[in-house]
């Protein structure tokens, strides 16, 4: 792989560490400001989710700059709004100033799950394009794990101020990922659909090899003169494909555990440091499975680490809810790294590239965009939902229900789940189709 496209993919994917360290570093923090401003269970679920509802605009949105000003500008604005709003939101002085900030974080959040993927997959040859993907989520995961260090570590500075400085953190990352992006160059299918740059996207697909005129005839000829509707009846099988994977994500109680780790392992029995020391653990195994789901989905496909997912999932999640029913929940902490591991070699490694290869060119931003408004939308339930039901409902019951969602999703992989890899993004369509 050349050197300029790996450290492009490098930058970009770097949108992923903001993404994690974000989407983690609250779990440190949910407690302290249910404290701070008294909230109730249900406001407590909602200051948190609130970024979780940012996201859904943001997924949503987020590929209208990219198509209109480039995916590359589009990812600059990214890095600047995820430095203002975790210093807005480190700073708040009550809980609606916070949730506030938390939302426009999440706008950041969300439109980065859909132009960072898209980004990576459009400057990425076939044969490798499962693994620069991935290397958004890889950063993800990295900066989850950064974020439950750095609250472990943070825990105690400022008394109980230490969670302004656990969410003001993530300006920093912010700020080198913004600058970074000044020295990214557009990917060549955007010049070519929509600046009609060829000569530009020739000299971005000359690092990829693929700098031929068949390859830009090839991404002209991909998109049709008259402007399609993502929600044609043509584009029905990639919809419902990316509903059901992003939908399946958050039934797997992922965001429950991301969001809410040290009250999950609480409500096994362990004491607030204990529970922050293991949330570390949770990022060192997602970190570790996701670069071995890195390593595979090239060689083995998405369909094999989505089957070997599922049936983590299911395990594991069975064992978390047999646990917390019986007198001794100590062993609940180890299911639980076993599940990280199975969504880390699984849907944390599939989601984002399957995602954003899915739909053909003409749709491609706003179909990946679809695909993470799904997701982002069933995580901010889960996210509103999940103090309300922990603190009313045994954990038995909630883990039950994750793993019958698991099932379901193993149901959806054997049935339903084409194979994409090694496909080029001109082909994916009649792949789709085959299937």
């Amino acid at each position: 792989m050349h050197k300029k496209l790996a450290l492009w993919s490098i930058t970009v994917g770097l949108g992923g560490l903001l993404f994690g360290l974000d989407v983690a570093v609250i779990s440190g923090a949910e407690q302290a400001i249910q404290s701070l401003w008294n909230l109730s269970d249900w406001m407590h679920g909602t200051a948190i989710a609130m970024a979780l509802y940012g996201t859904v605009f943001g997924a949503a949105l987020g590929n209208i700059p990219a198509n209109r000003i480039g995916r590359k500008k589009t990812l600059f604005w990214i890095g600047i709004l995820f430095l203002v709003t975790s210093v807005g939101a480190a700073m708040a002085r009550d809980v609606y100033t916070f949730m506030v900030f938390r939302f426009l974080s999440g706008l950041s959040i969300g439109a980065s799950s859909v132009v960072a993927p898209v980004y990576i997959s459009e400057i990425a040859p076939p044969k490798y394009r499962g693994r620069i993907v991935i290397s958004f989520q890889l950063n993800v995961v990295a900066g989850i794990l950064l974020a439950y260090f750095s609250n472990y570590l943070l825990q105690g500075l400022g008394g109980e101020n230490d969670w302004r400085w656990m969410l003001g953190v993530v300006a920093i990352p912010s700020l080198l990922f913004s600058v970074m992006m000044l020295f990214t160059p557009e990917t060549p299918r955007w010049l070519v659909l929509y600046k009609n740059d060829a000569a530009a996207a020739k000299k971005v697909l000359a690092i990829t090899g693929e700098a031929t005129d068949a390859m830009i005839d090839a991404i002209r000829n991909s998109v049709t003169q008259v402007k399609e509707s993502l929600f044609s009846k043509k584009f029905m099988a990639p919809l419902v494909l990316a509903f059901l994977i992003a939908f399946f994500n958050q039934m797997s109680g992922i965001n429950a555990i991301i969001y809410f780790a040290p009250k999950v392992f609480e409500m096994a029995g362990i004491e607030r440091s204990g529970a922050l020391l293991s949330s570390v653990g949770i990022g060192v195994v997602n970190l570790i499975f996701t670069i071995t789901g890195w390593y595979l989905i090239d060689r083995f496909g998405r369909k094999l680490l989505m089957y070997i997912g599922s049936v983590g999932y299911i395990i594991s999640l069975t064992l978390i809810a047999v646990s917390f029913n019986a007198a001794d929940k100590t062993m609940i902490v180890y299911y639980v790294f076993l599940f990280i591991a199975a969504h880390a070699v699984g849907q944390g490694a599939v989601i984002w590239v399957f995602l954003s290869e899915l739909f053909p060119n003409s749709v491609r931003a706003s179909g990946t965009s679809f695909g993470c408004l799904t997701h982002w939308v069933f995580a901010a339930l889960v996210a509103q939902v999940f103090p309300f039901f922990a603190a009313n409902v045994p954990g038995t019951y909630i883990f039950g229900f994750f793993a019958f969602m698991m099932f379901l999703q193993l149901l959806y992989v054997w049935k339903m789940m084409p194979e994409t890899k090694g496909v080029a993004l001109e082909d994916m369509e009649q792949t789709i189709v085959l299937h």
